[in-house]
């Protein structure tokens, strides 16, 4: 199951993509907003990083004016590898090497269309393991030496 979550900037952006997941039968749990009024982004890049980080759910998928604020929500919880995302190639790159379980898109940035092919190449992309587990386990050290939150 995929967690999602957006800000208002990013509301209907979020409803689209929603739409696009039922087309596909790709199964999600909805962690806000619920409506285009405004709020804080944060809110929503926690709660959806908490429901990856706890294995409530397999990865997640956030929305924003950029994807940027909502990356470093995500970001400061422990084990996530939430990435920003404008092209198809930086997608599965952050999959393959990274072993990235949040993306990110701007909804003022990122087109509609571009954004169904990132999150489609995304998804479908697998870890490659190998040297990047190394990579990503070196990640994960620096985050148990530097982050005591769970």
């Amino acid at each position: 199951m995929i967690a999602i979550g957006s800000d208002h900037a990013a509301y209907e952006f979020k409803e689209a993509i929603k739409a696009y997941l039922d087309e596909k039968g790709i199964e999600y749990k909805d962690f806000g907003c619920f409506s285009n009024e405004r709020t804080d982004y944060p809110l929503y890049g926690e709660k959806v990083a908490k429901a990856v980080a706890s294995g409530e759910c397999d990865k997640g998928l956030l929305f924003c004016g950029t994807g940027v604020g909502m990356s470093l929500a995500a970001n400061k919880v422990k084990g996530i590898r939430a990435v920003v995302c404008s092209d198809c190639y930086t997608a599965a790159m952050s999959r393959r090497h990274n072993d990235a379980n949040i993306l990110a898109l701007g909804a003022r940035v990122v087109g509609l269309d571009l954004a169904k092919m990132i999150i489609d190449t995304w998804l479908n992309t697998e870890f490659e393991g190998g040297r990047h587990a190394d990579r990503v386990a070196m990640i994960c050290d620096i985050e148990n030496r530097n982050c005591t939150n769970a």
